[in-house]
């Protein structure tokens, strides 16, 4: 070989290795920086044109794909959007983004999960398109539109577990928003109706339920409280408690008191009756026998500060790593810096209710293929025992307190011929706007747990202040009004 030609073979040979690279470059390192840019139409295309599987609540698609006629591109809907978007999440081929189940549930509903192997290999024998799957959740549509009535769009959210299984029957957030919006093929409506979401003061794209800032328990977080007194033999539900109208924190002059500043029963109420009437100064005063390590022991078995998804990632709640006693007195109480999710408060619940046994919550009960085959079923599955059966007993009675005595601050959750175990709660912000939030937390029936609950109603202009047991209460009786018929 002369040096011309062997000259010419290296150029050649050189050309050759650059292709090869700028193609791996392009198709496999700058893939997903590609694929995700905005501006890709190929991406664009390909998501509008996958024939996106169903998401299913007793037996009703409410988020399904239906063909454009005269194209190849599929249209997503939600037959009733406003009403699931906390769940289904919203899909956007203008974006090439999802949210919520959409997003959660992927690889199902574009066909590409394992349980979908069997639909895959016909589609490939018979020459078919790739379909998607379909994912079957677990909520009830009654409890679900009660959620949604009861809260009338004021900002809070809503969540309801089943107490033996941990499936969610319920999960609200309000405001909501109409993911249909979202899901059109005209690139300025969808940009317009993003913005304006995104950028609404009362934030409808975020799911109070499970993420967002998350929230001060306030006095629901005195079940955890108590149930530190208990372990630790500090008192037992018929020991008289400490429970001036005002007290003040150790190492401080700052003053707590009951809500309104009212009387305490006589002073010395028994600890079933400080939590029925969810006395702040009991629990302040009894934390002074209660080390941070006790309380947050308690709160670290029920979960807090654990990644969880359901498979909706759930925001961790948080106790504080460490307090002086004067912090531990308003942790006890559920202020200072503990933060919680309404998914959180209701899981506390679901595990007494359930003999001190936590389960997972989960959304998706089925797995189906595109002819609507079942393909997999979720199990339930434990994620602990964080307090003993005999605590758990115990905290019933105690919650049970809360709803049935003529004292407790519950009395509004009453049903006939139902007994309902529950804690009430008004967290303030604590932010310097006075206002604060209204919670109910609990499960019924009481001897024979069906359904785990938690309720939060935001404060407002029109009820800055919101109490547990006259606001957040009766949107909780009628929830388990319809989740027990």
């Amino acid at each position: 070989m002369n040096s011309q030609v062997r000259r010419l073979f290296v150029v050649v040979l050189v050309m050759f290795a650059a292709l090869g690279l700028a193609a791996t470059n392009i198709q496999f390192l700058q893939a997903p920086k590609l694929n995700a840019d905005g501006r890709n139409s190929r991406t664009i295309l390909h998501a509008a044109e996958l024939d996106r599987g169903p998401i299913i609540v007793a037996g009703e698609a409410i988020a399904s794909s239906q063909r454009v006629e005269g194209s190849t591109r599929y249209q997503r809907t939600y037959s009733q959007g406003p009403l699931y978007a906390p769940v289904t999440g919203y899909f956007s081929s203008v974006f090439s983004d999802s949210s919520g189940m959409e997003k959660a549930a992927e690889s199902v509903l574009e066909g590409d999960s394992p349980a979908l192997l069997a639909q895959r290999l016909r589609n490939l024998f018979t020459g078919s398109g790739r379909q998607g799957g379909g994912v079957v959740l677990t909520l009830d549509p009654a409890m679900q539109q009660v959620a949604a009535d009861q809260l009338q769009g004021r900002k809070g959210a809503v969540v309801a577990l089943d107490a033996k299984t941990g499936a969610v029957l319920a999960l609200y957030s309000s405001p909501s928003f109409d993911p249909n919006t979202l899901a059109t093929f005209d690139s300025a409506a969808v940009n317009k109706a993003f913005t304006t979401l995104d950028k609404d003061p009362s934030r409808p794209l975020i799911n109070r339920a499970i993420a967002g800032d998350r929230y001060a328990p306030g006095s629901t977080f005195k079940i955890l409280t108590t149930i530190a007194l208990l372990e630790k033999g500090v008192a037992q539900p018929d020991t008289p408690m400490e429970s001036p109208v005002t007290t003040t924190l150790p190492g401080t002059e700052t003053q707590i008191s009951n809500i309104e500043s009212v009387e305490c029963g006589n002073g010395t109420p028994t600890l079933a009756e400080a939590f029925a009437r969810s006395c702040n100064t009991t629990f302040v005063l009894a934390s002074e026998k209660l080390t941070h390590a006790d309380l947050a022991d308690v709160a670290e078995r029920f979960g807090f500060g654990e990644e969880l998804d359901i498979p909706l990632q759930v925001t961790p709640s948080v106790f504080p790593d460490q307090t002086d006693a004067a912090q531990l007195a308003m942790s006890a109480i559920g202020q200072y810096s503990v933060q919680v999710t309404p998914l959180q408060m209701a899981l506390v619940a679901q595990a007494i209710a359930n003999g001190g046994t936590m389960m997972k919550p989960y959304l998706v009960k089925d797995v189906v293929d595109a002819d609507l085959q079942v393909r997999s079923t979720t199990e339930p599955e434990e994620l602990g025992t964080p307090v003993s059966s005999d605590i758990a007993s115990q905290m019933t009675q105690l919650m049970e307190g809360v709803v049935s005595e003529s004292y407790g601050s519950g009395t509004s959750m009453a049903l006939d011929g139902v007994s309902v175990a529950a804690k009430t709660g008004t967290a303030e912000l604590g932010d310097g706007s006075g206002r604060a939030n209204a919670w109910a937390v609990g499960f019924a029936p009481a001897d024979d747990p069906q359904i785990a609950f938690a309720v939060i109603v935001e404060g407002d202009d029109q009820v800055p202040v919101p109490h547990g047991g006259t606001v957040a209460g009766p949107v909780a009786r009628a929830l388990l009004e319809a989740g027990l018929k």
